[in-house]
């Protein structure tokens, strides 16, 4: 039976008093609560709740992240936990809410506060309340359900045997010490004209300022693997990479750090109705071993990175992907592709993104920035090189992504479809990317900004 488990979002608004101030400040707490069991009122659960925290006065938001203990009925207490750094130094937020049913309405949505300090002394009191009237509906819409996240179990592989399909395991990842990318592709191709499926794929290596060398294995027979890919000379699987090809080895171990990404819409990986899904177990992930090859030495430690998953029918006719690890957990994860099928061919390419910051994936519904509102407020790619950009908004923020591929970091490699057709993309796994997040306040004002120099991972394919 599958396991559930709860996720929900909560904004309360209020004030607080720092030590040492007579004037109370207005303060805004935004969490996303998850919890690996389904919530029941009756019974005690403990969730990880993270977010963000809006003083006046303050720069910016300021990441919590903490734990609640979520009891209504056993313990008639609801407890809050988050801890927060601000000027290098680290604080606890302490409170909880008491419900009774004398007061059911208040005990259940005021929240009084401490603040402490890394020394526990006091460093403010406050209080936050939910707003029945402004808060319940989207309170009350943001419950979610889901399975339990399968992680590594979402290596192994899809394909069943049916001619016509393509499945890919791809990692790329930055040298921290050095600057040097690196990309591993893995991929299983299944003809459509039902003639025997091959295994190959191919290693590549950028340094900083380029050129890109790489070396290609396969094509040979399929070799079947319950936990991911496997040829002769190379594998893919739940916490190592390793392999050889032409004057290259590498070894590797993945460390997967999150839940999921799913970039297209989850039922898309579940249930393969569109040409092609593509998913990153954990998000991002950190790499730890050995590349050798002509002129390169690598000895990796927790080197950033993810590795992703595709499958379906082949490649779209024109498409630009980007992977940018924006430090502190954050991620952002783009695809925008124009399809091949008749008609859908003529359209403006369909964007995928999600970008999770601070433990939320933004946007929320996977299909939001692809189709918009009936099609109206869809997100907009404009794909070419050296220079693409994705541009969107969805509820209160909107977003801009430029990335850049120097030519000279840029490596062109063409694949072959299970029908035979070809195309050729233009990779970069040193490329450089801007991402501006801004949020509405009765104007557009600035959220976050992220400026990737040579560790952005890339791509532009065309037919």
């Amino acid at each position: 039976m599958t396991k559930r488990r709860t996720r929900f979002t909560e904004t309360m608004t209020g004030t607080v008093t720092l030590t040492g101030e007579r004037e109370a400040r207005p303060v805004r707490l935004d969490l996303e609560v998850r919890t690996d069991t389904v919530l029941l009122p009756w019974r005690t659960t403990r969730a990880q709740a993270r977010g963000r925290l809006r003083v006046r006065g303050w720069e910016g938001d300021t990441p919590v992240a903490g734990e609640m203990e979520i009891s209504p009925l056993a313990r008639r207490r609801i407890r809050y936990r988050l801890t927060f750094r601000r000027d290098g130094r680290t604080y606890l937020l302490d409170g909880w809410k008491s419900p009774s049913p004398r007061h059911p309405l208040a005990s259940m949505t005021v929240l009084p506060f401490t603040v402490h300090d890394e020394e526990r002394r006091e460093a403010g009191r406050g209080t936050v309340r939910f707003s029945p009237a402004g808060a319940l509906l989207p309170f009350l819409a943001s419950f979610r359900f889901p399975a339990e996240d399968p992680g590594p179990a979402q290596l192994a592989p899809r394909w069943n045997g049916r001619p016509g399909r393509t499945e890919v395991w791809y990692t790329t990842l930055t040298d921290p010490s050095t600057g040097t990318g690196v990309w591993l592709h893995h991929e299983i191709t299944a003809p459509e004209d039902g003639s025997r499926a091959y295994a190959h794929g191919w290693v590549a290596v950028c340094p900083p300022g380029g050129p890109v060398d790489h070396a290609r294995f396969g094509p040979e027979p399929v070799t079947p693997d319950a936990a991911g890919f496997r040829a002769t000379d190379a594998m893919a699987g739940p916490g190592r990479l390793r392999g050889s090809c032409g004057p290259y080895t590498w070894d590797l171990t993945e460390r997967q750090e999150g839940a999921t990404l799913h970039t297209f819409p989850a039922w898309a990986w579940r249930r393969p109705l569109l040409p092609a899904a593509q998913i990153v177990p954990g998000g991002r992930a950190r790499y730890t071993g050995t590349v050798r090859g002509p002129g390169t030495g690598l000895t990796l430690s927790d080197a950033p990175g993810a590795t992703g998953r595709i499958y379906g029918h082949g490649n779209a006719r024109r498409w630009a992907w980007l992977h940018a690890d924006l430090g502190g957990g954050d991620v952002l994860e783009v695809v925008a592709a124009v399809a091949r099928r008749p008609g859908l061919d003529r359209l403006p390419p369909l964007v995928f993104l999600r970008l999770r910051r601070a433990g939320r994936d933004w946007p929320r519904r996977g299909t939001r920035t692809a189709l918009g509102w009936g099609g109206l407020g869809r997100f907009r790619a404009e794909v070419g090189l050296p220079t693409w950009t994705v541009t969107g908004r969805a509820g209160p923020r909107r977003i801009r992504v430029t990335v850049d591929q120097p030519e000279e970091r840029t490596l062109a490699l063409e694949y072959t479809d299970p029908d035979g057709s070809r195309a050729v993309c233009r990779n970069s796994v040193t490329a450089d990317a801007r991402i501006v997040l801004e949020r509405w306040w009765g104007g557009w004002r600035p959220e976050a900004a992220w400026t990737l120099r040579g560790t952005a991972h890339a791509e532009v394919g065309e037919r």
